[in-house]
């Protein structure tokens, strides 16, 4: 006897022309990060739901030693604060939900907040964030990104562009610098002690 099952219908993907923005509440996003751990999702302060799909192997690879570097400082360092990867959300001041390539908070602003908050989107901005520039990625729209940072509180961020081997310092009511081929760069004194080598960002 031959039992006879419907297939599974298989899964349609909803594409959107970049010129038509999808706007979606902060519980609408809460729901669709869920559903769609595999992809980051990121939210403009104006509600226009922003998909960040999987990165290519050279960004991976980059973005892995930024973050390997950040946790081995941290664990020496972790009276200090916390440090994340790229999977962390961020809901800033502004409403806008975002995720950089690496970030830190400091403990006195990670322990005021409740368990409750600790476990979902983050309702702060990171003191130091990261974000590295994949083949993709519009310098433009990543420019913008640091600058919402800095709006929102940002103390110190890095803007890494491997294609022209560049890197952006963010600070606040400064000019933004601009290093050419840096082969590390300082974590000041937002992070004491830190160096991150860019040895293996630049190959």
């Amino acid at each position: 006897m031959v039992v006879q099952t419907n297939p599974q219908p298989k899964p349609l993907w909803l594409q959107l022309p970049q010129e038509l923005a999808l706007h979606v509440t902060p519980e609408q996003f809460t729901m669709l990060a869920a559903a769609n751990r595999e992809l980051r999702l990121e939210r403009t302060a104006i509600g226009e739901l922003v998909v960040n799909p999987p990165t290519g192997g050279n960004t991976g690879h980059r973005n892995l030693s930024i973050t390997g570097q950040l946790s081995v400082w941290f664990e020496a360092n972790d009276t200090l604060g916390r440090a994340f990867d790229s999977s962390t959300g961020f809901e800033l001041p502004n409403g806008a939900n975002r995720s950089p390539d690496a970030a830190w908070v400091r403990c006195d602003r990670w322990d005021a907040l409740t368990p409750e908050q600790q476990d979902g989107f983050i309702p702060l901005c990171p003191d130091f964030a990261v974000e590295l520039r994949s083949k993709t990625d519009s310098i433009k729209e990543l420019q913008a990104k640091m600058q919402e940072y800095l709006e929102n509180g940002m103390q110190l961020g890095w803007l890494i562009d491997p294609k022209n081997k560049r890197v952006e310092i963010y600070r606040p009511s400064q000019a933004v610098e601009v290093l050419e081929n840096p082969m590390a760069l300082s974590g000041e004194e937002v992070l004491p002690g830190f160096t991150l080598t860019l040895k293996r960002i630049w190959a």
